[in-house]
Order: C-alpha cells, then structure tokens, then sequence
C-alpha cells in the first residue's frame, strides 16, 4: 500500500510538473510582433489588403538610364537633367554662394551640389543621422533639421569641412519618429517654420506638441506654435504678394481607395485648426477618432489635391524665364500615392487660385513619371527650387537625381 502511495504521489509530481512546464512554456511563447507602423488604422473589412508603401530606390542611377525623354511639359518648357548622384534626395535649400544642399529621409544623409557651369559635382556633408530631411539656408549658414537632431554649419560654403554646431537641446524635438521626419524654411519675418507630424496614421494625439506647425527664431528660441491639426505637412511657401503661409497636407490612410484627400491650405493668421485627428480634408469626419461636430470651425482647404496623391514640395513661381501667366502660380509636386489600387499623382502640378485662396484650380504641368496603362512608373518628383535665372529645379527622390525646367519662346 505504501509502494502505491509513493508511486501515486511520484506521478502525481510528475503531472504538476509537466503542467507547470507547459504553463511556463505557454506563458513564455514569443509574442507577435507588432504590425508595422504604416498598418496603423486599416480596418478589419482590408486586412487581406497587398497595398504597401513603395520601397525607395536609394542607390545611384546613371543619367544614362533615365528616360528623361518620357517627361511631358506644356508647349515651349524644356527638361534636363542637372545632377545626379544623389540618392534619396528630397527637399533643396540654395546657399548664398549657389550651392544647393539635399535633405534625404531613409539614408540620413545631406548633399551639397557645386554647379561648375556645365558640370554638378556632390558630396555629402553629414550622414547617419535620422532621417534629416529638412534643410535650410540663412546668413551664410545651413540648417539641418533630424528626427533628434539639430545641425548648423556656420560658413559652410566656403569651409566645406567646418564642424557643426548642435542646436538640438533648445528646439525640444519631441520625440517620436513617425511623421517626425521635417521640411523646414525660414519665413519673410526671418523665423525658421518648422512642422511636427502627428505620431501616427490616425490616433487621438498622445501630447499636443504633434500634428502641428511652429516657428522659432534662428538661435532656436522664442518657440510659437502657430497652427494645429495638421496631419503631415512636408512642403510649404509664402505666397508672393501677401506673405501668407501656403502648405500641403497628407490625408490619413485606410480610409478607402478617394478618401480623404490630400490638401493645399493656406494660413491667414496664426492659430488655425486644420482638424486632425477627427476631421479631414475640411468636411470629413474621422471614424476612428470620433467627435460631436468633428468639421466645425476647421479650416477649409484651398484645394483639394487627390486621395492618397502624397502632396509634397510646394513653391510659388516669381521668376522671369517663364511667361508672365506663371508668375504667382504655386507648384506641388505629387510624389504618388501607395494607399491607392489606382495610381494617383507622380507628377507636379500647379494650383491657380486668388490670393485670397478662391477660386483654385489643380492643372497639370510635369508628367510621365507613371505609366497610366500598366501602373507602372520609374520617378517620384519631390521637391522644386526655384533658380536666380527663373528655371525651376526639381528632385526625383526615386533616382537621386535633380533635374532643370527651363523655358525658352
């Protein structure tokens, strides 16, 4: 009897610790990882959806291998490339001297370009940092602008090899990085304009120093938010005749194939709500991130610049080369949407409006990045920088190449 009880007693121990185990184990299973962050807000009904984000190339690409003959302009315009050799490229600043400095996002890397009349050259003048797509230039000095960083190189075009200053501590970067990556520019009153993304695809704001613009003097102090509930601006300008702030906007993602639409904004004094999280495009509410009335008192966009289109780099025209019924006009390159089936943008685009934001109409003006009938295309423009002469360069972030418009009667 006593030999039962011990053998009883050992299996039992036996079975509680095999349990135990298995609980442990199970306990201990690796969790999932978490979706990736451009997944963020797509709903149930498109969980089987392939739509992604379109990889960039970020390597070099000879001039010889882009069709740079599939460009379309209208009547009398002409395109060249300019330089290439420019991975990544995005937004452009121009030094006083004439140097064009390159902001990029994934590679973190800056370029400088030197124009020797017939020939560009490129260097890079800083790289490993996160995502450093802003860049700036004032009184002889670039600014670049990271995720968690803040850069000046004081004199740098004629030191190319001048150490930076860190200005990172006294602009209070907040800190997350999804649509924290920057387009940053100084303003006619001499302030450096400088936008937080809100932290996600859509969400009721963690902390309120997202999805907003603010400006700061150079030194980086005396800090104004200046508008709030903008998703994601990555272009802007001021407009030629009233100063008035203009920029583009990206509309939140898995919200259907022509919904909401990128916009075009204006900003006529400091304090305007542009309705992120709960209200988009002007007059559409948000069905993830609720509330009564969500459109009331929103600012109303100047323009409506397709669904998923990525609006990117916004430039009035003043120059001369052009005709004179360009001067005033504001381009928008369209970079080109992923969160679509339908391919939309590619392309740059003008937007003819009143300076008062009425009236506006979105034409073409760069086209043949994409290839309508397969879906297919080779270039994303991103960016325009406007040339003392008045031709417009634009970047293609695709093949870190910048090209040049000219026009000639």
């Amino acid at each position: 009897m006593k030999a039962f009880h011990r053998t009883t007693s050992v299996a039992l121990a036996m079975s509680l610790a095999l349990g135990a185990s298995a609980a442990l184990a199970q306990t201990a299973a690796p969790a999932a990882p978490p979706a990736p962050a451009w997944k963020q807000g797509m709903p149930e009904s498109m969980a089987t959806s392939t739509l992604a984000p379109l990889a960039g190339k970020n390597t070099a690409t000879a001039a010889a291998d882009i069709p740079i003959d599939k460009i379309k302009l209208p009547p009398g315009f002409k395109v060249e490339i300019w330089a290439t050799g420019l991975p990544g490229g995005r937004a452009m600043a121009m030094g006083d001297e004439g140097k064009i400095y390159v902001g990029t996002r994934g590679l973190g890397r800056v370029y400088e370009v030197s124009n020797n009349g017939t020939e560009r050259t490129v260097r890079t003048v800083v790289d490993k940092l996160v995502q450093p797509a802003g860049v700036a230039f004032k009184d002889g000095s670039l600014y670049v602008m990271a995720i968690n960083k803040v850069l000046r190189f004081d004199g740098i075009e004629k030191n190319p090899a001048v150490a930076p200053v860190d200005m990172t501590e006294v602009f209070k970067l907040p800190p997350e990085q999804h649509h924290n990556w920057k387009y940053i520019a100084f303003g006619p009153d001499g302030k450096l304009y400088v936008p937080f993304g809100a932290p996600c695809n859509i969400c009721a704001l963690p902390t309120p120093e997202y999805a907003q613009i603010r400006r700061y003097n150079p030194d980086g102090s005396g800090m104004e938010v200046v508008a709030t509930g903008v998703r994601n601006t990555v272009g802007f300008d001021w407009h030629p005749a009233t100063k008035e702030l203009w920029f583009s906007n990206h509309g939140r993602d898995w919200m259907g194939e022509d919904t909401p639409n990128d916009t075009m904004h204006r900003m006529h004094k400091v304090g305007l709500n542009f309705g992120f999280p709960s209200c988009h495009q002007g007059n559409l509410a948000d069905p993830d991130v609720k509330k009564d009335n969500a459109c009331a008192g929103v600012e109303q966009p100047v323009a409506l610049m397709g669904p998923h289109a990525a609006s990117m780099g916004v430039t009035f025209y003043t120059g001369n080369m052009f005709p004179p019924e360009y001067k005033g006009v504001l381009f928008n390159a369209r970079k080109g949407s992923w969160n679509r089936t339908k391919k939309i943008g590619y392309d740059i685009v003008m937007v003819k409006a009143s300076a008062d934001g009425k009236n506006s109409q979105v034409m073409p003006f760069m086209t043949g990045f994409m290839n309508e009938a397969d879906q297919s295309f080779w270039g994303r423009p991103a960016y325009m920088l406007q040339m003392k002469d008045g031709s417009l360069l634009v970047s293609d972030e695709q093949l870190g190449a910048i090209y040049r418009v000219t026009y000639a009667k």
